[in-house]
């Protein structure tokens, strides 16, 4: 279980965090709550770097809790991802845009969050996503968040993804969607109206997918 003493990330900060599962063992890594990024003075970016590798016959669940992005907040983030062949991995991401129980919307922000994953030297997944002031307006259009506020990434990086398509089909709402998007590579995305209404589908989904109950910290 990750934690971070600072209670949450704001301009300025920088993080970086390295783990790795050794060959054939299994290693789980969660966050002990949702992670806050705190409005941010202008100019000043918090930057997070999250590394992992996972050795031959191993496997690694990457199941942090939600990212909070309060107004104003700023945040650069990569997840780097090195594992052979034959491992396996499991990963979310999960973003709330502002706090809905306190009414907050989001009138400024910056955010940059990449995911790259290398299964046996090569690129086999690469995703970057980037909100801005500027694009705030843009998101409530159809083809961008519509009326969400919660959204998630997961995926499976696994020689028998493609076995787990029909079953997380059957789970998605109608907000969200799953494909196999190249041999062993298993990508979805959920939308939802906020935090709550998310982790009714993305529990199910990481639960299917870890093949055991998820870690206490996403039950509390």
């Amino acid at each position: 279980m990750l934690l971070n003493t600072a209670g949450g990330i704001t301009g300025g900060d920088h993080l970086q965090f390295n783990a790795g599962a050794r060959e054939g063992s299994r290693l789980c890594l969660t966050t002990q709550a949702a992670e806050r990024i705190y409005r941010a003075q202008p100019g000043e970016v918090g930057r997070v770097e999250n590394r992992l590798t996972i050795e031959a016959g191993a496997r690694l669940d990457w199941l942090p809790q939600e990212t909070i992005l309060f107004d104003h907040g700023a945040l650069d983030r990569a997840l780097h991802v090195d594992m052979a062949a034959d491992a396996r991995l499991l990963a979310v991401e999960s973003l709330v845009l502002g706090r809905s129980a306190m009414g907050e919307t989001l009138t400024a922000t910056h955010l940059i969050d990449r995911i790259r994953i290398r299964r046996g030297g090569d690129l086999v997944f690469a995703d970057t996503l980037r909100l801005s002031t500027q694009t705030l307006p843009r998101l409530t259009a159809p083809a961008m968040l519509g009326h969400a506020s919660a959204l998630a990434s997961v995926l499976l990086v696994a020689p028998e993804a493609e076995g787990h398509l029909p079953a997380l089909r059957d789970l998605m709402p109608a907000t969200g969607g799953v494909s196999l998007i190249r041999p062993g590579v298993l990508f979805a995305r959920i939308l939802a109206e906020d935090s709550f209404v998310l982790r009714q589908t993305l529990i199910p989904v990481l639960t299917h997918l870890n093949g055991a109950s998820l870690p206490r910290t996403w039950m509390i």
